[in-house]
């Protein structure tokens, strides 16, 4: 029974010893960073102007791993299902971590117990456009033109469940007004709709909708921020435009399988916030409307939380169930 006790802790020590050196050696081989949108789009364009910065920090490749489809479910369930050693993470945009665990009945990952928070890396305030020919000019007049023309205002979306869906059902919830949802697959279909004037409101990032706006096609009322965004330095916030203080944004951060040792998610994180904070990838975002972050792992994990929370109650007052 001894021989047994003594060869159980020695095999203990040893795989303790084993992990020590992992984590102390790490990284030695590439880092696959996924994420669950195809080549080209707006998260995918971030990830890889981050990743040639990070490889450097790391003194590793890493490499971007595109798999795409089911509100980046495949993608999500892919890096829970990885080995916890920090060779594979996640870029996990507001979406699968928020949005998917309370529009879907069933999910094959959960977001709190499947993963270890890294660190948020940047968000992008959403905008509201409406309509020129809408005789409103800010979210005052919006309020108030909604609940004088009951049923008669519609408002465009990328989609079912989409930080913009909600975040104008939030809007609705808070002001108390009624506006039908007129989904669209992706953003291209529902800015054309807007400008053909087939929908009222429309919400979307800076990047996509201040072209219109700025070509007189579409008109800026309000930003979901509490503060102006350098990429549409002329949109008043919505508490500016005369609305409730309604915060509403898509945002990207990385998380790791759980149970990634600390000192590896924490070396991933620091470096993550030098590229973060350097001026020019500052500048480079703000170009393009996005507010670079760099939360601690603990600040992510706690900001993951209260957005979990909050969408959670929209999504139950509002009915909102994912398209299956």
């Amino acid at each position: 029974m001894i021989r047994f006790c003594t060869a159980l802790l020695t095999s203990a020590v040893a795989a303790f010893s084993l992990s020590a050196a992992a984590q102390e050696n790490y990284p030695n081989k590439p880092i696959r960073v996924v994420i669950g949108y195809s080549a080209g789009g707006g998260n995918d364009i971030i990830v890889r102007v981050m990743t040639p910065e990070l490889s450097k920090g790391l003194g590793q490749p890493v490499i971007v791993d595109n798999k795409p489809g089911a509100q980046s479910i495949i993608a999500a369930e892919h890096v829970a299902k990885q080995p916890a050693d920090g060779y594979t993470i996640l870029m996990g945009p507001s979406g699968p971590m928020t949005i998917n665990p309370a529009t879907y009945s069933k999910l094959p990952y959960d977001p709190v117990r499947d993963f270890t928070p890294i660190s948020m890396i940047c968000s992008f305030p959403l905008l509201l456009v409406v309509d020129p020919k809408l005789p409103v000019k800010n979210v005052k007049e919006l309020i108030a033109y909604a609940k004088a023309n009951p049923g008669k205002v519609s408002f465009g979306s990328s989609g079912v469940g989409s930080a913009t869906h909600l975040t104008i059902e939030l809007l609705k919830q808070t002001a108390g007004i009624q506006m039908e949802h007129i989904p669209f697959k992706g953003t291209a279909p529902g800015m054309a709709a807007a400008i053909a004037g087939d929908i009222q409101v429309l919400g979307d990032v800076p990047s996509s909708l201040m072209p219109q706006v700025r070509a007189g096609r579409l008109r800026a009322l309000a930003l979901f921020a509490a503060k102006r965004s350098p990429g549409a330095p002329e949109v008043p916030t919505i508490v500016e435009a005369g609305g409730p203080p309604v915060e509403g944004s898509t945002w990207v951060m990385f998380v790791a399988p759980a149970g990634t040792p600390a000192a590896i998610v924490n070396r991933i994180s620091s470096e993550t916030a030098k590229i973060v904070a350097d001026p020019a990838m500052r500048e480079r975002f703000e170009q393009i409307g996005i507010e670079g972050v760099g939360m601690t792992p603990a600040q992510t994990g706690r900001f993951l939380s209260d957005e979990i929370a909050k969408w959670a109650k929209v999504i139950q007052v509002a009915g909102v169930k994912a398209e299956q």
